[in-house]
């Protein structure tokens, strides 16, 4: 595919203080779009980023036809630009593509633009340890037609930003507490697909979580709101007596690839992994029992995210003295090392501009 370049004037970097950026608040110079239509992807370009008109009737405003991506990119110690594991984000949103009846894009299409937009924005990758650029591919439906049906058309976009970290603890643990008679998603939903819908259903809860001074709330299933399935933003891991565990992919859970990357991490290691359900009570019942070693989520934004203490109903249990622990420091260490080249790829994770 050809990608057609229309570059800014000038750039808006220079007014950017890229040593204090939030997350999710600055955006780059560029933006990628491809459109499908005639059974088709089209020819890419990339053009300034700013404001895109729809119709009013576009009929992913209405009936949700929408999936999006979270990669990271950063700057190494070699004087590269890093992107973790681009395919296993690719995978993942074909997936979501899948789910939500949406045509699928091929991983080298996928990646070429994501290449050349990069290559393009390089300036927008923050020099300094901690910091990334972070990337948002999306895909939504642009039939004008109100009336639930599959959408003929769709448009694929890429956008760029720096960024720091996601929560603004950084790696001082959390705080979450259980989602009480909130469900999020159910096996055969759409727990499985990156969807605008599974935060959707998140926000009140998650609001109503911070007004009690909580960071995020802690998922249980639909059915029995007894077994424990993710945070609203990353899923989540125990050590209990040593033991890494973190509940299954069973359809009800977005399937993480800073999960993945821990699991095969940690397996490398020697660590005891079980993938299994795990309830409520049983963690709880760990934690008096003194077995409950660590809790940590793992996301692309947080990557590691100590958990200090978990309340569900009237009782808390506070996680090794609410700091984080040796193993999640451990897994953020080698994770952000081979973010950053500071650490040899053995897994064959990271492309390099």
């Amino acid at each position: 595919m050809k990608i057609n370049i229309t570059p800014v004037k000038q750039s808006k970097i220079n007014s950017v203080d890229m040593k204090h950026l939030t997350f999710g608040d600055v955006f780059s110079d560029h933006m990628l779009i491809m459109d499908y239509k005639n059974g088709q992807w089209q020819d890419p370009q990339i053009v300034p980023y700013g404001e895109i008109s729809i119709s009013p009737a576009i009929c992913s405003l209405h009936y949700g036809q929408v999936i999006f991506e979270g990669i990271k990119a950063f700057y190494s110690k070699q004087g590269k630009i890093n992107i973790f594991r681009p395919q296993k984000y690719h995978e993942r949103m074909n997936r979501s593509c899948r789910r939500l009846c949406i045509p699928e894009i091929s991983y080298d299409v996928f990646l070429n633009c994501l290449l050349e937009l990069i290559k393009l924005e390089k300036a927008w990758v923050p020099r300094q340890r901690g910091y990334s650029l972070y990337i948002r591919p999306f895909i939504f439906a642009t039939d004008n037609h109100i009336g639930v049906r599959v959408s003929h058309t769709y448009r694929f976009m890429i956008i760029l930003s720096p960024v720091e970290s996601y929560y603004k603890e950084g790696l001082n643990p959390v705080r979450l507490i259980t989602s009480g008679e909130y469900v999020r998603a159910t096996k055969g939903g759409l727990g499985a697909a990156k969807t605008p819908a599974n935060y959707a259903a998140s926000l009140l809860p998650a609001d109503e979580a911070q007004k009690k001074g909580f960071t995020q709330v802690l998922w249980l299933d639909a059915v029995t709101h007894k077994n424990i399935e993710e945070v609203g933003t990353m899923n989540i891991c125990f050590v209990i007596n040593n033991e890494l565990v973190t509940p299954p992919l069973d359809g009800s859970i977005l399937e993480g690839t800073t999960r993945d990357s821990v699991l095969k991490l940690a397996r490398e290691w020697g660590i005891k992994v079980n993938e299994r359900p795990i309830t409520i009570d049983e963690l709880f019942t760990a934690s008096k029992a003194g077995k409950l070693n660590e809790v940590f989520g793992t996301g692309t934004a947080a990557v590691i995210s100590p958990v200090g203490e978990i309340k569900h109903q009237e009782s808390s249990i506070i996680v090794n003295e609410g700091k984080i622990g040796a193993l999640s420091q451990k897994f953020y260490d080698e994770v952000t090392a081979i973010q950053y080249g500071e650490k040899p790829d053995k897994f064959d994770w990271i492309v390099t501009i």
